[in-house]
């Protein structure tokens, strides 16, 4: 496509908004979500492994007391890229470039680092969630481990046929506006088809003979934060069937766990990386001032509510299935063949009772592995109990969970491509982000062959499925952690620029605008902190927290030179 044809593109979107506006709300309403873009390209990248993990394990560990998490995180972080949106189409600047010349250089380049790093990382669970799904729930005669090309070589085929698939679709975005546009609709569609999946489950599983309790799902919307500092009251008979010695160790294990998987599931609402994204891709769609209602709405219908609908389904069929529920055949024989738990669900088991056992005699760890057996047959079944509970569940297992309800067609088949639609469009789009930061890095217009080389950083991800042995679906969680450390640089740096007038010049919000906007600001980019801090310091301990003060004197240092 032509620079007159996208000229003329942009002309008659103009002119549809104003002759919409003109006939009132509804009518805008709808020709701003014909029109968009962008917020689906952020949903693609939000409903990914990432959210799809974490509204897994927030329904195993918490039922549904915490389906308000992921929402709200959602909302205050459609407000930061709102922000960014704005400053974006109000200078027509590349923000990279506006943040070193009219903010800070250190948070510019952290940004863009921290986006970078954010893909590489992030890109590992998508490729062993689409890897362990095709194995598991779409062809596992023919790419399971028991199939003709063992597993290693199975994994190999998956991966490399992923590897293909995205990049090509990646390119395809680097084609001028109509490659921009074939890719946005791909995106629509996956993302369309994720959300039906999700939404049919739960319509399945309201209508079997169980039913669901829709008084408690609609309670889970309430925020509570208690689970920061307790586990969720529905672990309450189980805790007081242990000791009291016992209750300290489980009680603290599962907070620990639920705190992991609160900031994992607010880190994946919104990632470092998506904020980079968002700016790009609306600049490529040759947007401006006048598209900034635009832009709002098209973040809060593209990105809101497939979100909302996606993992809220999830949530609700995890905690229906899993919640306070012991993997059948861990603590008493299985009932039949089929119920027998798979080999890693039995090693994950065992791993939880050692940890239960080394808290009672630290000695235990040196034991033989007859030794070990017998120590856990001698642990109380209400201790066995809690660790068959707290056994991290794969996609098969929820699958397989949920076959007795809506067949194994659609538990394995329709579930399987879901999840695979989810994988594949994070990837694509974790390499788009990747080629954007490149090129800004070497200061190249975005696009060409330097854009395209650079989308290929995310394909370190293809390492996942072969790193990583545990539940594939967990493997999101701590990558996700990690994400969420990174995450307020982003929100710290917006929040300047919203306040800066060199850079926005009359442009920068004023008055009760400018009031409402800080504080939305401020209670995003607190949020995001305080959950930093956490992740840091629990993961990496005085080391991480030293590189975090390292980081802000440099910030202090380049702040202060620019002044001068």
């Amino acid at each position: 496509m032509t620079s007159a044809d996208t000229n003329d593109r942009l002309a008659s979107d103009l002119d549809a908004i104003r002759t919409a506006q003109q006939r009132g709300p509804l009518a805008t309403l709808a020709t701003y979500m014909r029109l968009s873009g962008p917020g689906w390209l952020q949903s693609a990248i939000t409903l990914g492994g990432g959210s799809l993990a974490s509204s897994l394990y927030l329904g195993v560990l918490a039922g549904f007391s915490m389906l308000w998490l992921q929402p709200l995180a959602m909302v205050l972080g459609i407000v930061m890229l709102s922000a960014i949106a704005y400053v974006t189409l109000s200078t027509g600047e590349r923000p990279f470039q506006a943040i070193n010349r009219h903010v800070n250089p250190v948070l510019g380049w952290g940004w863009a680092l921290a986006s970078l790093a954010a893909n590489m990382v992030w890109s590992l669970p998508q490729f062993a969630l689409a890897t362990s799904v095709v194995q598991q729930n779409l062809a596992p005669g023919l790419f399971g481990n028991d199939g003709p090309l063992g597993e290693t070589g199975s994994k190999l085929l998956i991966v490399a046929l992923i590897l293909a698939l995205t990049v090509a679709v990646t390119f395809a975005y680097d084609r001028g506006t109509r490659g921009v546009q074939i890719y946005e609709r791909l995106l629509k569609g996956l993302v369309a088809l994720v959300v039906l999946c999700f939404f049919g489950v739960v319509v399945r599983l309201s209508t079997s003979v169980d039913g669901l309790d829709w008084g408690a799902v609609l309670a889970g919307f309430v925020p509570d934060f208690g689970s920061m500092s307790e586990p969720t009251a529905t672990f309450g008979p189980f805790l007081d069937a242990v000791s009291a010695e016992a209750r300290a160790f489980w009680t603290t294990r599962i907070v620990a766990e639920q705190r992991d998987v609160m900031i994992s599931a607010a880190a994946t609402a919104v990632g470092i990386n998506m904020t980079f994204l968002l700016p790009y891709s609306i600049l490529k769609r040759g947007w401006n001032r006048e598209f900034r209602g635009l832009a709002r709405v098209d973040l809060a219908v593209g990105m809101l509510v497939p979100f909302l609908l996606a993992t809220s389904c999830v949530v609700i069929a995890a905690a229906s299935r899993f919640h306070t529920k012991p993997v059948e055949g861990l603590v008493t024989p299985a009932a039949t063949a089929e119920a027998e738990p798979a080999p890693k669900l039995r090693a994950e088991f065992e791993k939880i009772c050692d940890a239960r056992i080394a808290a009672l005699d630290a000695a235990a760890a040196d034991a033989s592995d007859e030794q070990k057996v017998a120590l856990r047959a001698s642990l109380p079944e209400a201790d066995r109990t809690l660790a068959a509970m707290l056994v991290k569940r794969d996609a098969f297992d929820l699958a397989k969970a949920l076959a007795p309800f809506t067949g194994d067609f659609f538990a394995n088949i329709l579930f399987g491509i879901g999840v695979l639609g989810m994988a594949l469009s994070t990837i694509t789009l974790l390499m788009l982000i990747s080629g954007f930061v490149i090129c800004e890095m070497l200061g190249l217009p975005p696009g060409g062959r330097a854009h395209r080389l650079g989308t290929l950083a995310a394909t370190t991800g293809a390492l996942g499925p072969f790193v990583w042995s545990k539940a594939a679906f967990y493997l999101a969680v701590p990558t996700s952690v990690f994400g969420m450390a990174l995450l307020p640089i982003a929100y710290w740096t917006f929040f300047l620029m919203m306040n800066s007038r060199s850079l926005l010049g009359d442009d920068m919000p004023r008055g009760r605008s400018r009031i409402i906007w800080n504080t939305l600001m401020l209670l995003a980019a607190g949020a995001a902190t305080g959950a930093s801090i956490y992740s840091i310091e629990a993961k990496a301990g005085t080391t991480g927290m030293l590189g975090l003060g390292a980081f802000l004197a440099l910030a202090a240092i380049a702040h202060f030179r620019r002044r001068r």
